[in-house]
């Protein structure tokens, strides 16, 4: 028998390569998953180096009759084969699902792993782990030290720091009369208007009034009904384009209007579509976009996409008390290139609603504890 070695990026590849050689009565004697060394230690690329062997006389594309042993071993091989595929495509079926592959810190000196596996666990995206992983080793060893996980964190802390610099952070401006308040069901976008509303009340003394269109779920109009009562602010419900124009002249003597629009599932465009037809985007408008935390990534992003076409000021985060991973809302931030007004993290109005900041984000991101 004669054995030669093939390595290629996939066992699927491998087999190409075997059968273009040999043909169909190869057998598989060993596989195996080999690392690259990469440029510097880093960058490791993973591959399948496969042994295979054939008896001779062979003719490539070309049948012979194979011995019976010949044929066990090929039908072993084939089951092995078949199986190594069904495990690779399981493997790629959950990566496409969460769009997170796997990162391995085996590279990386024992003193990084901790930080890169918390990283990791908290999914934030795997081009920033690189990223902050290469800088951490590349200046562990120019300064021929290691370094302690807090010197680590303050790297980290740096580059994520540098991502965020040119996003806005912090609550509404109130440059604008009318606050629009935008995003899917179940975020919890009445609450979180009720808080900003609130605040402006109490703290900035300002003069409140509210639109809702929100007339698919008479509880939400009763919801915002029950908050300006308490606020002593007056609501106005738009059934469609007429009563909003009216609804804008009823509230024309307020200082800031908040409009709550329909909790719907936008990633259908129907939805978006009727929301356009609706509201006036053309007003003297600051739109957010609100969000949960609880929400998959993956899901995120198809509705923040439905949403591009609207002129969205930034972000709202709700439900913080709710979730252990923050990673996804940095991923947002750094894709989307938006910024976060305001976080909350519970169901008091007005407390439980907190300007966001950049260094609120790292915290979570890079403490642990930080959540509770």
């Amino acid at each position: 028998m004669k054995m030669k070695k093939y390595t290629a990026d996939t066992m699927v590849q491998a087999m190409e390569k075997i059968r273009q050689d040999f043909g169909d009565d190869s057998v598989i004697l060993s596989s195996t998953i080999v690392q690259s060394k990469g440029f510097l230690g880093l960058f490791k690329k993973k591959s399948v180096e496969v042994v295979a062997g054939y008896d001779e006389p062979i003719i490539v594309k070309e049948k012979t009759v194979p011995s019976f042993s010949s044929q066990l071993k090929t039908e072993y091989a084939q089951e092995d084969v078949m199986d190594d595929l069904k495990k690779e495509m399981k493997e790629m079926k959950q990566l496409l699902k969460t769009n997170h592959a796997p990162l391995e810190f085996n590279q990386y000196p024992e003193e990084m792993q901790s930080l890169l596996t918390r990283l990791s666990a908290q999914e934030l995206n795997n081009g920033t782990i690189q990223k902050i992983a290469s800088e951490i080793f590349g200046r562990m060893k120019a300064e021929k030290v290691d370094f302690t996980v807090d010197e680590q964190k303050k790297i980290a802390r740096e580059i994520l720091k540098d991502e965020l610099a040119d996003l806005p952070f912090g609550g509404v401006h109130f440059k604008k009369k009318y606050v629009n308040v935008l995003g899917p069901t179940g975020v919890g976008k009445t609450t979180t208007i009720a808080k900003i509303a609130a605040r402006s009340l109490i703290e900035n003394k300002r003069k409140v009034g509210f639109i809702t269109t929100d007339t698919y779920r008479i509880a939400a109009i009763e919801q915002l009904r029950t908050y300006a009562n308490l606020l002593q602010s007056p609501v106005e419900v738009a059934y469609n384009d007429t009563d909003f124009k009216q609804a804008l002249e009823n509230l024309s003597s307020k200082d800031v209007v908040f409009i709550d629009t329909a909790g719907r599932n936008y990633k259908e465009k129907k939805f978006v579509d009727d929301l356009k037809q609706l509201i006036d985007f053309e007003l003297e408008m600051e739109s957010y976009l609100v969000l949960s935390t609880t929400t998959k990534e993956s899901d995120m992003r198809s509705i923040v996409d439905q949403f591009l076409e609207f002129p969205i000021s930034q972000f709202i985060f709700t439900k913080l008390d709710e979730t252990e991973t923050i990673g996804p809302v940095f991923n947002m931030l750094i894709d989307y290139n938006m910024g976060i007004a305001y976080v909350t993290d519970g169901q008091e109005v007005p407390e439980d609603l907190e300007e966001a900041t950049v260094e609120k984000i790292l915290t979570l991101l890079l403490e642990e504890g930080a959540h509770a």
